[in-house]
């Protein structure tokens, strides 16, 4: 069976009401093209389930507006992401995408998959709300990759001493 999208322009993809689009497979999602991705506006992407989300493929993460990332998603969107897809979001789309709710929906191993080039472009609030657990999980390459900026203006105490 051929996907929805198939063939669909950029601009009809925009005007799909959260009803027509909640009710797509996750087969749908899967071939989405990423222009028809980045057509959706955030109340579209705020009414797709986790396994839509979780259907689409790195490639189509990866190519979320940092618009899109902030605005569009969800805590609970953010949370069902992949690893792969964590680790699929550019520098950009972390700092500026990502905002500290999204960071604290993060797991452990959503934040273990971070590269040390991801965790550098952390903000130092983005680096305050990740929680103590996961700093204590963080690779000795990860720890190194943090600035001076965001161990002292970032961290807590009880961060540091995890």
């Amino acid at each position: 069976m051929a996907s929805y999208f198939l063939g669909i322009s950029t601009a009809n993809v925009a005007v799909l009401s959260t009803e027509q689009l909640s009710n797509l497979t996750t087969a749908d999602f899967a071939a989405i093209a990423t222009d028809q991705l980045q057509a959706l506006t955030t109340s579209q992407l705020r009414s797709l389930g986790t396994a839509q989300i979780v259907a689409l493929s790195t490639t189509s993460i990866a190519a979320l507006t940092t618009k899109q990332l902030n605005l569009g998603l969800t805590t609970l969107q953010v949370a069902s992401l992949t690893s792969s897809e964590i680790g699929a979001l550019s520098t950009a789309q972390i700092q500026q995408g990502l905002n500290t709710d999204q960071i604290v929906a993060l797991s452990t191993s959503q934040i273990q998959k971070l590269s040390t080039s991801q965790i550098a472009s952390l903000s130092t609030t983005q680096v305050a709300a990740l929680e103590t657990r996961d700093v204590a999980a963080l690779t000795t390459t990860q720890v190194a990759a943090l600035s001076t900026a965001q161990i002292q203006q970032g961290l807590t105490t009880a961060q540091i001493v995890a």
